[in-house]
């Protein structure tokens, strides 16, 4: 019995360690400098509010704003499309009509009878590129928002028809759990509702937040992200989250015809370089761009490169009109 009492204290002390550890780690990262003041992260981008109803139930929201070359672009996991708000702006800037929605289930999109798969979700994107009649269009997908679009462009040639080309951001093909311990982590507490539990405190939202940026985490960035992350209902969200590691296009990845630019941070711990040199060798023609000590959130961390992706993608498709 004495054992196991001093068994317990010393794991009651190793925890206190660990959590003042943590604490400690919050804190210093909660003084680090921010590229962007949190009111600009966390304003949406502006543009015209367009509803668009699918089949078994779900509407979806998306804004549209500007005209040029069409640039259509998919957010991430527990994200909405606010996330790119500082794309949106500079896309804009450089001539561009620019489209983004909320993914089903997510922020203002509602959840249909078909629920959150890959399947549906897919279909989404080809439908999201019928209703504003895009021709010649980029699309862009971060995170799952990527990994939809590898399957939308596979499965669905009346979206490609619609495309130049394919920006593939911070994301992967399937079997995400190769070579990404961090998923091996996050992805079943977010199955179980740990994660979002442990987000909601401060310690454990500036940790999570941290986890998916670069070697310098911006606070404002950690705050706009948790606060959109817990907004979402997560509850309904597990299918497309066992489809990352379930389902595996790779094998696929040469039937893809669209020009692809494939984008990654080298400090991803979400999707780690190893996803995007398997996309970028796998895809035919396909570039790959790493933009040093950038981690998961490209959209806000490395919007020059993104911008840069993207541009480069519709000047091909000018000089070649």
């Amino acid at each position: 019995m004495r054992g196991l009492l001093a068994g317990g204290a010393a794991l009651a002390v190793l925890g206190a360690a660990g959590v003042s550890a943590a604490r400690a780690a919050a804190a210093r990262i909660e003084g680090n400098p921010d590229p962007f003041p949190r009111e600009r992260l966390a304003r949406e981008p502006e543009g015209e509010e367009v509803f668009i109803p699918r089949p078994d139930g779900t509407v979806l929201r998306a804004l549209v704003a500007g005209e040029g070359p069409t640039i259509v672009l998919a957010h991430g996991y527990g994200a909405s499309l606010l996330e790119w708000n500082l794309l949106w702006q500079g896309l804009r800037a450089a001539g561009h009509r620019v489209i983004a929605f909320d993914q089903r289930g997510h922020e203002q999109s509602t959840l249909g009878r078909d629920g959150a798969g890959s399947g549906p979700m897919a279909e989404d994107y080809a439908a999201v590129a019928e209703h504003f009649d895009v021709r010649d269009g980029v699309l862009v997908g971060h995170s799952m928002g990527g990994f939809i679009a590898i399957r939308a462009v596979l499965d669905h040639p009346e979206l490609v028809r619609r495309l130049r080309g394919l920006v593939l951001v911070a994301t992967w093909a399937g079997k995400i759990y190769q070579g990404a311990p961090q998923n091996r982590l996050q992805i079943p507490l977010l199955k179980a509702g740990v994660l979002q539990r442990w987000a909601r405190t401060r310690t454990g939202g500036v940790l999570f937040g941290a986890a998916q940026c670069g070697k310098r985490p911006s606070p404002a960035m950690i705050s706009v992200f948790r606060d959109v992350f817990l907004r979402q209902d997560h509850t309904p969200l597990p299918p497309v989250l066992r489809a990352f590691a379930a389902e595996d296009r790779y094998p696929r990845l040469a039937e893809i015809t669209v020009p692809t630019v494939v984008v990654v941070g080298s400090a991803d711990r979400s999707t780690p370089p190893a996803h995007a040199r398997r996309l970028a060798a796998g895809i035919p023609g396909a570039r790959l761009v790493a933009v040093p000590d950038a981690g998961h959130m490209l959209n806000w961390e490395a919007v020059d490169a993104l911008t840069e992706a993207v541009v480069s993608l519709t000047a091909d498709a000018r000089e070649n009109s």
